[in-house]
Formats: structure tokens, sequence, C-alpha cells
């Protein structure tokens, strides 16, 4: 049976949690230590962390030197072989602290498509898992192309949770949850509970955050949230200010339910054509 609340978080055996590119890059780079502060604590007590990260292009623009966000294929690949490695280099200093090991996966929409390919990606993060390592999955920006990429990692994350039998996504952005309508707007309201099936008919789906350096926004968690809680897996969506509290399973963000086996409702694959 699914994990029912957040409470359970705090006892999951396997934990999947997605962080996106504006809460740990740019002059947000110093969020990836108590990120990192958080992932110890559930590795410290045997859950199984895996960690979906973006970030390798917005990481890598400054080093190119470059003023924006580039909108060519060539030059976000390039950005993102840079970005990737440094990425990594941060992490692995932070869960040095933990003698935690890091382990990096990038994937391609193909390779989770490909039933060859994809279980060998199964196999592989399984066995980085048994052996107490730490997979940090990102897509593989410097090979995909626009047509087959995920288009953004809350989609990856929820895909890679249904990959692993995960017993929880925890999506992390900037905002504390899922709001009625964006919640810069006045007469938002925070919204606890996502029933498993609820069409939230009510609720004003926004766009992408303010920093502009990611793809995702909050159609797109919904949208993963939706395939996982599909497949058994309930979804904790919440700022990553509050990734401690989440992993801890104290109350925080919105929590959606996961279908139970007599639940006959199901769920397309999310898809996203947007560029990363």
């Amino acid at each position: 049976m699914p994990l029912s609340e957040r409470a359970g978080i705090a006892t999951a055996r396997r934990i999947v949690v997605k962080v996106g590119s504006s809460s740990i890059s740019g002059h947000n780079a110093g969020r990836i230590a108590p990120l990192v502060d958080a992932l110890a604590v559930a590795h410290a007590r045997g859950s199984e962390v895996v960690l979906v990260s973006s970030g390798a292009i917005a990481t890598g623009i400054p080093f190119l030197k470059l003023d924006a966000r580039p909108s060519d294929l060539a030059t976000q690949q390039a950005a993102a072989a840079v970005g990737q490695n440094v990425l990594m280099v941060r992490y692995q200093e932070s869960l040095r602290r933990y003698g935690i090991i890091a382990g990096q996966v990038l994937l391609t929409a193909g390779d989770l498509e490909n039933a060859t390919s994809r279980g060998n990606a199964q196999r592989a993060i399984d066995r980085l898992l048994a052996l107490g390592i730490l997979p940090i999955v990102n897509e593989n920006d410097t090979v995909a192309t626009h047509e087959i990429r995920f288009g953004d990692n809350d989609r990856l994350a929820a895909l890679v949770a249904q990959l692993l039998r995960a017993d929880v996504l925890i999506l992390l952005s900037d905002v504390d949850g899922l709001y009625t309508m964006p919640p810069e707007r006045p007469g938002a309201e925070h919204i606890a509970e996502v029933p498993f099936g609820d069409a939230l008919a009510e609720v004003e789906i926004g766009g992408t955050g303010a920093a502009g350096v990611g793809t995702g926004g909050a159609g797109t968690k919904v949208g993963a949230a939706r395939y996982a809680a599909a497949h058994g897996i309930p979804v904790l969506l919440t700022s990553a200010d509050e990734v401690m509290t989440a992993v801890s399973g104290r109350r925080t963000g919105t929590w959606f339910a996961a279908k139970t086996p007599d639940f006959a409702l199901t769920a397309p694959v999310p898809t996203s054509r947007a560029t990363r």
C-alpha cells in the first residue's frame, strides 16, 4: 500500500527528491548545503535516496561568459557539459561532510522508453543504492535533441520514481506547494491535500517561476505528481527551503495522494516539449 500521509516519509524505504534549477544555481548555489543536510538525514536513518537535480545549463552559463540562457541547442549543450561537471563537484564537496559519495546518472527520454536501456538504468541505480551511493540523476543535455528531450525534470523525476518503485516523490521548487492561483496574486490559497483523482477544476495553474532559469512550472509539477500518484507513488510538492521538514515527515507543502490498488483511474505519461 502507498504511503497515506506525510508522516510516512520519515520511515520510507526509498525516496526520490527532485530539485529545480532556480533552487540551486546562480545566487541560490548556497542552497546545495542545506539540501545535502536533509538528504544526509534520510540516508543516515536508512532510507535509500535518489536526487534528480536540474541546473546543469544554468550552472554552466556564467562559465561560458553568457549574459542569459542560450536559445540555440548547441550552446545549451555546451553550457550543460560545463555546468554538469561544476554541479557534481558542488554536490560532492557538500556530501563529503557526511562521508557520502555521489554517483552521476545521465538519462535521455529514449533511455527510459527502450526496454533494454531502461532495465540497465534500473539495475545500475539499484546497485548504487545497495552500495550506499547517492545517485544524482539529470537529463543528458549534451546529447539530447529538441525532439527527444524530457522537457523538464519534473517529468523525469516521476519516471525515475516509477522505475525504482519509490515510496514517495518529493518535488522541490521555489514555491511551498500548490495554490488555487499563482501565489503572488491576492486571494491565492494554499492547498494542503490533493485526493487521488481530483481534477483540480478550481485551480488556476501558473507558469514558470520568476528566476527564469528553468522550464518547469506548477503545470509540469502537477502533471508529474498525477503520473506518479497514478502509479501508486504519493508526491509531496514543497519549496527547497522546506526540504528538511519534508524528509522528516512533518507537515509542509501539498500532498498528492496515490492510487490505491482498487482504484481504476490511471494517468498518461506527463509530457512537455519545453526546451530546458
